[in-house]
């Protein structure tokens, strides 16, 4: 397990471009580890997962040149988080608002303080979606409540993101984020490093609208390699060994 975080607290983690860069070199990096099972994404403090773009920081890009280099730079960077071979995980320690919300939902899960939300906040600067986030917005959660979230610049409680499938887990009363994350977690780190990596890559295909004949074809041949496998057949004896424990002994 990997944990990244985004450590602006004193300016409620904004995404500068030295921060998506750090960003893109963590999930780089997580992307050689090949016993890594799962990335765990957080922002710093309580209150702000990441708080959008750094606007201070992008406020000299003007013209439409700079400005559509500027998003293919971001963008590429979620797309490492989209791409990373293994699960990453959001943290959503505080609000995720504008591009901070694209980083969120551009991760594969998100796990909520109770007190978090999540808001396309982009209409409030009369701009719209840019990183791809607005695509994953209406991929996770349909047309309608991505459309509702975008037109209405809407702040979704935790406990709403968990019944619209925007969040995949919400901490109960007296639980930490840490404590709610282990929890999730922890099925996901039993599993073997190479099946973690074969179910990401359908899930990255399926994301990118991959030939759906093709993604098939890439999960016989994923199965192929798992079922013949070492750690396939040890699984496979446990299993037989406790259904069938030898004859009775005197």
């Amino acid at each position: 397990m990997m944990r990244v975080t985004i450590n602006r607290p004193d300016k409620h983690n904004p995404l500068s471009r030295a921060v998506l860069a750090g960003l893109r070199s963590a999930l780089e990096q997580a992307a050689l580890e090949t016993d890594l099972r799962c990335v765990l994404l957080r922002g710093a403090g309580e209150d702000y997962f990441a708080a959008g773009g750094d606007l201070r920081d992008l406020c000299s890009v003007r013209n439409a040149d700079e400005t559509e280099a500027m998003v293919i730079e971001a963008r590429g960077v979620l797309d490492t988080v989209r791409d990373c071979p293994v699960p990453v995980v959001a943290l959503v320690n505080g609000d995720a608002l504008g591009g901070g919300a694209e980083l969120a939902v551009a991760c594969d899960m998100r796990v909520m303080a109770a007190h978090a939300r999540i808001g396309y906040m982009h209409g409030r600067l009369n701009v719209s979606t840019g990183w791809g986030g607005g695509t994953d917005l209406f991929d996770l959660v349909g047309r309608s409540r991505a459309l509702r979230m975008l037109a209405r610049a809407e702040m979704v409680p935790a406990a709403d993101a968990l019944a619209w499938g925007l969040a995949d887990a919400v901490t109960a009363p007296g639980e930490t984020l840490e404590d709610c994350a282990a929890s999730f977690i922890k099925p996901m780190l039993q599993q073997s490093p190479r099946l973690i990596r074969a179910f990401k890559a359908q899930a990255v295909a399926t994301r990118r609208g991959g030939n759906r004949d093709g993604r098939r074809e890439a999960e016989m041949r994923d199965f192929v390699q798992s079922w013949v496998h070492d750690e396939h057949w040890a699984a496979v004896d446990r299993i037989l060994a406790r259904s069938n424990p030898g004859p009775d002994r005197d």
